[in-house]
């Protein structure tokens, strides 16, 4: 018993020096966050709740928005980047099971991962749009600094996630996502992006009632519909595009990623897009559901198709 004692004394600073680091967390906005614009927003008034964490680890009332800093894999640095964006409807951000977990499977490709923590539905439509362009102008301007390359930096998301990742992809050039800050002189533009059971439109019969409601409220302008259906907004820009869906969403129809997909394929973006027969929304990263558990393999397949899992140029 002594002896074994000692053996697991002399271990504990080996034990020390495997934990992994402690993320690192930046602000999104040092100089302060840009002010709501949609008038009938909560932020608007003044009537923010603070910010909470429920027992899930899902995110609501963001005011301060930050990047989740997620190194790659000690032996594995590949110097490609992810700005990942967690879904939840624009109501919270599935922090734990679509930001974290994510991000330490991708810390094991050799991919640094910048966790995004959003405005929500506190602030409404462009918060969102601002945030994560000033997130991938942020970690481009500072690159060398993160090891990682300014042309290869991408953005996922999962749900409500996979539209902002997707305004991102489609809209990285448009007014509403600049501030007049020195950084919007920076590109915006993602590298490519992989979008997880997406929202894409937000037209009937298709569309995801809750994330419409929360990013542009009750009765939204035809304008706002049209230019957030990011489908509408694929031009020949549009970074290369992994899809992956469930044939029997029926939270977010399948017919998101088919409708994105098309209007890739018109503008001649390369783009690959899978769906599975089993699995609802939501499925995360969880096992049992058939080939539907399998898609984050099939998406480091693409990725390493790409030459974004390697140190050479990409394709």
């Amino acid at each position: 018993m002594k002896r074994r004692l000692l053996l697991s004394t002399a271990l504990l600073p080996m034990l020390t020096l495997a934990a992994p680091p402690v993320p690192t967390v930046l602000p999104l906005w040092p100089e302060g966050v840009p002010p709501a614009r949609r008038a009938d927003a909560p932020a608007a008034r003044g009537e923010v709740a603070p910010e909470r964490t429920d027992e899930q680890g899902r995110i609501a009332h963001v005011s301060l928005p930050t990047l989740t800093v997620v190194p790659p894999a000690v032996d594995r640095p590949n110097g490609t980047a992810v700005i990942l964006c967690p879904g939840g409807g624009y109501s919270v951000l599935s922090f734990q099971r679509e930001g974290l977990q994510y991000a330490a499977w991708l810390s094991t490709l050799g991919i640094t991962t910048f966790i995004l923590k959003s405005r929500l539905q506190d602030w409404g439509h462009p918060a969102p749009l601002q945030d994560v362009l000033r997130a991938l102008r942020l970690v481009r301007s500072r690159a060398a600094e993160f090891g990682v390359r300014p042309d290869r930096i991408g953005v996922m998301g999962s749900s409500a996630g996979g539209h902002l990742a997707a305004t991102a992809s489609t809209l990285f050039e448009h007014a509403d996502g600049r501030t007049g800050a020195a950084l919007d002189a920076v590109s915006a533009r993602p590298d490519f992006a992989v979008l997880v059971y997406p929202v894409i439109t937000l037209m009937p019969p298709a569309a995801h009632p809750g994330s419409r409601k929360a990013l542009l409220g009750e009765q939204p302008e035809s304008a706002l519909l049209t230019l957030l259906s990011v489908d509408q907004q694929v031009t020949p820009a549009t970074p290369p595009t992994l899809l992956l869906h469930t044939q029997f969403d029926k939270t977010v129809p399948v017919d998101n990623s088919l409708l994105h997909y098309q209007a890739l394929t018109r503008a001649g973006v390369p783009a690959e897009l899978y769906v599975f027969e089993q699995g609802g929304h939501g499925i995360g990263m969880r096992d049992g559901l058939g080939n539907a558990s399998a898609w984050p393999r099939r998406a480091e397949d693409w990725l390493r198709q790409r030459g974004l899992l390697n140190k050479d140029t990409p394709r």
